[in-house]
């Protein structure tokens, strides 16, 4: 039986997108610069590091699916943060957000790192964006990198 599995060094000439939402910029802001941090750490050079700034995560997919079919990167990360308010906008744009992100992965057969936080308070934002619990962009990066890796080894 063969065995598949990826890891943390990117393939030789590997992009990477970064697309970032400015609404909550923040908490955006501290998880695109640990992503930027994760990737220099792995040896990815900051040029091969692409930052794309969109309105907010409800734009985040369309941008990911323009990168995806451009065929120029090896993985997305998507960073944004979503805060439950006094309506159901909270589920339409993180629900939908993350739907349209695994479709774009699958389409076009890329690995797409959903780093969109969708959280109740402001708080739990806090604590996912170099608080408490990590920082999910450089987890978003780890991911990037080590499905770059695995899916370069595939057949």
């Amino acid at each position: 039986m063969t065995h598949h599995e990826g890891d943390l060094r990117a393939p030789e000439g590997a992009r990477f997108a970064i697309i970032a939402s400015r609404w909550n910029s923040r908490i955006v802001d501290t998880l695109v610069a640990g992503a930027r941090k994760t990737f220099a750490e792995h040896g990815v050079a900051e040029s091969a590091v692409d930052v794309v700034r969109v309105p907010g995560a409800w734009e985040i997919p369309a941008t990911a699916a323009h990168l995806a079919q451009a065929g120029k990167h090896s993985a997305i990360l998507a960073l944004g943060c979503v805060i439950r308010g006094d309506t159901r906008h909270y589920e339409h744009v993180a629900d939908n957000c993350a739907q349209a992100l695994m479709q774009v992965s699958v389409e076009y057969r890329l690995p797409v790192a959903n780093g969109v936080l969708a959280v109740d308070v402001p708080e739990d934002a806090e604590a996912r964006a170099g608080g408490s619990h990590g920082n999910k962009g450089e987890e978003c990066a780890l991911v990037a990198i080590e499905m770059a890796n695995l899916l370069d080894k595939l057949p």
